[in-house]
Formats: C-alpha cells, sequence, structure tokens
C-alpha cells in the first residue's frame, strides 16, 4: 500500500529544522523548495520509506512551530521494518545529543521503540508497530 496521510509541520527555522532532522535523525531530503528570504516555501523528507512535509511558519497562518506557541499539542510516529533499524537510530540519534523524551523500549503491543524531541518541541517518535487501517 502506498503512503496516504502526510505529516505537515511549520517551523520557525526550516532550514536548521532540515539540517537536523537530516543529520541527527537520518531523514533524507527529497524535495527542498527555499521561499523569500532564509525561508523554505516547502520541503519533503524521506525517512523509512514515508515522507513528512514541513516549511517556514507564514504570518498569519494557523499552523505554528510549538517553540512558538510553547506546547507540543501531538506527535509523530514512524514505524520501520525491523527492531534493529529503530535501536540503530536510537544509538545515532542519542549520540548526536537529542533530547530523548523515551529511552527505547518494548512495548506491551509488540513495538520496539523510542521518542525524541526536536529543536522546536516537535515529538517524534520511532518503532516497529505498524497498525493497518481496513479497506
Amino acid at each position: 500500500m502506498r503512503q496516504s496521510v502526510y505529516p505537515a509541520l511549520r517551523y520557525a527555522d526550516a532550514k536548521a529544522a532540515i539540517a537536523w532532522l537530516t543529520s541527527v535523525l537520518e531523514f533524507k531530503e527529497h524535495e527542498v523548495y527555499p521561499g523569500e528570504g532564509d525561508t523554505i516555501a516547502h520541503a519533503q523528507l524521506q525517512i523509512a520509506g514515508n515522507l513528512i512535509m514541513l516549511g517556514s511558519v507564514k504570518l498569519g497562518a494557523p499552523v505554528q512551530s510549538p517553540k512558538q506557541l510553547g506546547s507540543t499539542t501531538g506527535s509523530i510516529y514512524i514505524a520501520f521494518d525491523t527492531a534493529e533499524d529503530v535501536e540503530t537510530l536510537y544509538r545515532r540519534a542519542s549520540s548526536a545529543g537529542a533530547d530523548v523524551v523515551r529511552e527505547i523500549e518494548d512495548t506491551d503491543y509488540g513495538s520496539r521503540e523510542f521518542g525524541v524531541r526536536d529543536p522546536e518541541g516537535n515529538l517524534w517518535s520511532f518503532g516497529t508497530y505498524k497498525p493497518q487501517a481496513s479497506r
């Protein structure tokens, strides 16, 4: 099945967010479109066969960065195929100084997972749990 849900985030400093996501969490740049000045109009990053979208915060837009709000209102979960892939990413993120908010663990529902907070406050979880919607 092809991906049909695309998380979309806004960052006060989207360029710095892309640099952090690619260097610490091993996202790969898929597409990056610069905006005016030092902004990012739209970017697509890839990890574990999935894309996320992000861009710079825009004045008057209804979406803001958790950094601007002073709070996180949700999180993004990305599923990997193997526990080894999750553990490798956990070690990489930990050694890069990521803010680990949930240490790697085995869950009651059969996943191996962990969570980190990015520099602007977004929460990211990575694990092996892959729920499937019915058709």
